[in-house]
């Protein structure tokens, strides 16, 4: 990353996006921006630009205001946003006569002039110019003249940003360090030189740098004993007035570098706050001082294991990347999106190596979290490395796809989900035509794009040959009375090549799970996924379940994707043939009437039996085993299975918007029309 602190100095920029603030904390709310003035200036083979000010200009224009703190100094906010990759940071000098030139005058000569941009990226309510006279508006008009595009940060991104920001200072100001990691999305931190002190500490075995923090606007915190790190050092901090010592003491700011033997006098230390120890308070001579910080030193590195994630280092890596146990809080859930993709691993860095730059090149102004299952790969290293703006939660072990899922959204607040498999390739404008048909109809709770078969060179531009639908969702899933599922574009294993003919909107039953939109309230008050089904089919039945309460499931195809398929499981797999054949047994008594299912269970066995023999014709006798086991999975969990079944009842009643919705069902039998009256193609039922 590039800094530049004089305006005279400036380079001529490529593509320039530019964002203009004073990003005070860098925190999660301020990285969304970040994120979509870095996606834009990759999709334009630009450069992107933060322009901040120093000093700030609340303390040029209010140097009155006792109440005035920050929460990170310049240097401290330039080291941030570089750790972001952020290609360049310009610290403008703010001055009365800056802040007094015309709104022309800003556009013309300092935007315009000196940054050539192709993209700003500003709040609804900026404000510049003499006497407040610019805005939004005025940038507005100037776009063509000025030959640059305005990207509006809407209101409520806006308003969420100071509302963190305010959570943030008052956290801190209450000695909440934790909840203010988390609202930040990395450790508070602050720096300062180590002078000289009274080295009473060495005296009783516990030596302290004494520290001077010359930033004058920078937020302080109570006085107490905290945890804390220097690099990666484990710290003891103290901030007090030493009452023990000196009962009229002035306040004091040190730190005790747990293990560490060395002379630091003269150095500059950036002190990382972890956690709140305790209030300072008076004790009675220096032996009880010294007891006292014995016992803080011991409770100090007991909590350390709870301040990191396995491999011994701190839960904040970086200061874009949340790292946390799935079952801790998580920054995640402070900080409100939009539309949130969620992109679940386990021990395919492979495949985020392949398919996520696409995500992160065409989905500006969407979080993207990516949720590890306990990979026992390199994938999060690689994502950390390389990625530093994806958020990524450590959910410790292999949950399984549904409950894997279960426990990352948990942890994630925003309106719309993605849900987006690790070896899924997207196109450009994916999102925008699916959220605009679910923003347009409330009805709508689920939809998918249209999935086609990954192939290498798989992109927007028009192939030689067409591309095959994939297996994983095609046009649309649908599902026949008998309870097998199918889909426009896909029959059992007869896939069709995409000609444009399933280029139209339609209601479907279900949405396939490599790429699966869902509003976020729904998800949660249906109870998500169910999580024993582990893999395979749970998004049918939650899909089956928004269904009977009246919600509407479509394919919107001018929406995009490619998906390797098989790229996790492969299709015939046995395990993939177990979950499959028992999972959809699960969905059967969950979701049908009893009198249909007195005849369908057993019908099913038998056609499950059928299904055993066509294995066997192949010689696949381990896929048998699997439907056996499947069989005999689902009748020993039916009790279980039947609570669940009152539990979705109860669900559907509370939540129901209207009556069951039949759309995506077809009347017959997909097995005899595929297999007897050799029907291949869904327009052909």
């Amino acid at each position: 990353m590039r800094v530049f602190t004089d305006l005279s100095s400036l380079p001529v920029f490529s593509n320039a996006v530019i964002t203009i603030g004073s990003f005070d904390g860098v925190h999660l709310g301020h990285r969304r921006i970040l994120e979509q003035v870095q996606s834009l200036a990759e999709n334009t083979g630009g450069e992107s630009v933060v322009i901040t000010f120093d000093p700030h200009p609340r303390a040029v224009l209010r140097p009155e205001d006792q109440d005035f703190k920050l929460i990170t100094s310049t240097a401290e906010k330039i080291a941030l946003l570089g750790e972001i990759g952020i290609d360049n940071v310009v610290v403008a000098p703010f001055s009365r006569a800056f802040a007094n030139q015309s709104a022309e005058s800003y556009v013309s000569n300092f935007l315009i002039a000196l940054f050539h941009p192709k993209y700003i990226v500003i709040g609804y309510d900026h404000r510049f110019g003499a006497g407040r006279e610019g805005d939004i508006s005025y940038l507005k008009k100037m776009e063509r003249s000025g030959g640059f595009e305005v990207v509006e940060i809407p209101a409520q991104e806006v308003d969420e940003i100071t509302i963190s920001s305010s959570k943030i200072r008052k956290a801190l100001e209450a000695g909440d360090v934790q909840l203010a990691n988390r609202l930040l999305g990395h450790p508070f931190s602050f720096t300062g030189n180590v002078v000289e002190g009274n080295r009473i500490g060495r005296t009783i075995g516990f030596p302290t740098a004494n520290l001077e923090v010359e930033e004058p606007y920078k937020i302080q915190l109570q006085e107490g004993i905290y945890a804390a790190r220097v690099g990666q050092q484990p710290a003891a901090l103290y901030i007090g007035s030493r009452p023990t010592l000196s009962p009229n003491g002035k306040r004091v700011i040190e730190v005790h570098l747990i293990d560490y033997e060395g002379d630091l006098y003269g150095q500059e230390l950036r002190v990382e706050v972890l956690d709140f120890i305790r209030p300072d308070k008076k004790l009675d001579d220096l032996a009880s001082l010294q007891q006292q910080i014995s016992a803080d030193k011991a409770e100090i590195l007991n909590r350390l294991p709870s301040l990191q994630h396995s491999g011994g280092q701190q839960s904040f890596l970086s200061p874009i990347t949340y790292y946390a146990p799935a079952d801790s809080p998580s920054g995640l859930s402070d900080a409100h999106y939009e539309i949130a993709i969620v992109i679940l691993n386990y021990n395919t860095r492979r495949h985020l190596e392949q398919y996520l730059p696409s995500v992160v090149a065409h989905s500006a102004g969407a979080a993207i979290v990516v949720a590890d299952n306990g990979s026992p790969d390199d994938s999060m290293a690689f994502l950390q490395e390389h990625y530093p703006q994806v958020r990524l939660l450590d959910l410790q072990q292999n949950w399984g796809f549904a409950e894997g899922y279960n426990r990352a959204l948990q942890q994630v607040s925003a309106d719309y989900y993605v849900i987006l498999n690790s070896d899924v390739q997207v196109s450009p404008g994916w999102l925008e035509p699916v959220l605009e048909a679910m923003k347009a109809d409330p009805g709508l709770a689920i939809a998918q794009p249209k999935i086609l078969a990954w192939r290498p060179g798989a992109g927007p531009l028009q192939p030689e040959e067409p591309y095959q639908f994939e297996y994983a969702g095609a046009a649309g899933g649908w599902i026949d009375r008998l309870g097998y599922p199918f889909c426009r574009g896909r029959i059992f294993s007869q896939r069709e090549q995409d000609l444009g003919q399933y280029n139209t909107r339609q209601e479907c039953f279900w949405a396939a799970g490599a790429a699966f939109f869902i509003r976020a309230e729904l998800y949660h008050k249906f109870g998500g996924f169910d999580g024993d089904y582990f893999a395979h089919n749970e998004e049918i039945d939650l899909c089956w379940r928004l269904k009977r309460a009246g919600y509407r499931v479509e394919c919107v195809p001018e929406s995009v994707v490619w998906h390797l398929g098989g790229g996790t499981l492969e299709y015939e797999n046995p395990r993939k043939v177990f979950l499959n054949f028992r999972n959809s047994l699960y969905s059967l008594l969950k979701n049908e009437s009893w009198s249909k299912l007195l005849w369908l269970i057993p019908a099913r066995l038998v056609l499950d039996g059928l299904a055993g023999a066509r294995f066997a014709a192949k010689g696949q006798f381990q896929a048998i085993w699997a439907i056996v086991r499947a069989h005999f999975s689902f009748y020993h969990n039916v009790p279980d299975t039947l609570k669940k079944r009152e539990q979705v009842a109860q669900s559907i009643q509370q939540h129901k918007i209207g009556p069951e919705n039949l759309k995506g069902v077809y009347p017959g039998s997909i097995i005899i029309a595929h297999y007897l009256r050799r029907l291949k193609k869904f327009s052909e039922l």
